[in-house]
């Protein structure tokens, strides 16, 4: 069924043929004048089966929604529209093989592609180099491409409700990232380099299978709402003692660094002074040494807010270290106080 009876045009540069049951689109009856006007396009609730060429007509379109339809792929003619802003392609059945090739080449700064079937985040989204916000919830991801790093204009990563396993420590590189929504995934763990993410607000990790946190999640000074609630978090200090003993390698860069032995670029070959810049400081105020590789795991709850005891992940150089946390899972010993973490570093934490 054709028909365009219902449409709504404004004087804004508006064009409106949503909720139309239209099952094809024809720009024949719009005038060259209206085309060339429109700014804004609506296609949402109806019946497409794919994106139809004719929207290249719009040569001055920047915002185009058409969610809710049956669509499976998209046509290359929207690779000419080139002042597109954003593009809302939401609960249809989109895939990773159903957009143009030369889709990277749009000046997208809004994406929205949830609730549709894709298991890999498509390469030409990592080409969008102007994106601001990238929403793929509700798919069936697996992973998160390491390419997101290219991203780094981006501020909104919306990636809830998929099969995502793995957080890429290359999320980390996005500068202006300030959400990023990973709930409702099957993640194990975060990577002690999100500590990166300076800009991050909020960090949505809620429902997965956590069992602890990187230390480092305090440095985000400007986080303030965590979601962890459906997480299995351990409810008792747990300590495990795997260590595998340093290499004569790792021996010599710890003596070097603890004992403050100077040396200059002349001194040594390029790998080694590359390798003694990777040194990590032992977190226990107790001791002054330092790791390179080969370190202890222990797991310490630390006081959220006064009120929540997450279990941060952080290392000590040597089972020999005496740890800064008591073994007793009920000793305030082993808690950091609230003051240790400002409240306006961390205003809100989700748990329940």
């Amino acid at each position: 069924m054709e028909t365009h009876e219902g449409a709504v045009a404004t004087g804004d540069g508006v064009l409106d043929f949503s909720r139309l049951n239209l099952d094809t689109f024809s720009t024949d009856s719009i005038s060259e004048e209206r085309k060339r006007d429109t700014k804004q396009l609506y296609l949402n609730y109806n019946r497409l089966a794919s994106l139809p060429s004719s929207v290249s007509f719009f040569c001055n379109l920047a915002f185009l929604d058409i969610s809710n339809n049956g669509l499976t792929t998209i046509c290359d003619g929207i690779t000419r529209l080139t002042k597109l802003k954003t593009l809302v392609a939401k609960n249809n059945r989109l895939d990773e093989f159903s957009l143009p090739k030369e889709f990277g080449s749009l000046h997208l700064e809004v994406l929205n592609f949830s609730g549709n079937r894709f298991e890999e985040i498509p390469l030409q989204c990592m080409k969008l180099l102007r994106l601001q916000s990238l929403s793929l919830g509700g798919n069936r991801l697996k992973s998160i491409p390491a390419e997101i790093e290219n991203l780094t204009s981006l501020e909104l990563l919306y990636l809830g409700g998929n099969l995502i396993t793995a957080i890429p420590p290359e999320v980390a590189n996005l500068p202006y990232l300030s959400y990023l929504v990973l709930c409702d995934n099957r993640i194990q763990s975060v990577p002690p380099q999100l500590t990166r993410l300076y800009s991050l607000r909020s960090l949505s990790l809620h429902n997965n299978l956590l069992t602890y946190l990187p230390r480092e999640i305090l440095s985000l000074v400007h986080l303030q709402e965590l979601s962890l609630r459906g997480n299995p978090l351990v409810v008792r200090f747990v300590k495990e003692m795997t260590y595998d003993p340093p290499s004569l390698l790792e021996l010599a860069g710890r003596t070097i660094k603890s004992r403050n032995i100077p040396y200059s670029p002349s001194d040594l070959p390029s790998n080694l002074l590359l390798y003694l810049d990777l040194a990590s400081k032992c977190p226990n105020p107790k001791c002054a040494g330092v790791y390179f590789d080969s370190c202890v795991r222990q797991i310490k709850f630390v006081d959220f807010c006064g009120k929540y005891r997450l279990p941060l992940m952080h290392y000590l150089c040597s089972p020999e270290c005496t740890s800064p946390c008591s073994s007793n899972p009920q000793s305030d010993a082993e808690s950091e106080d609230e003051s240790s973490v400002p409240a306006d570093r961390l205003q809100r934490v989700l748990l329940g």
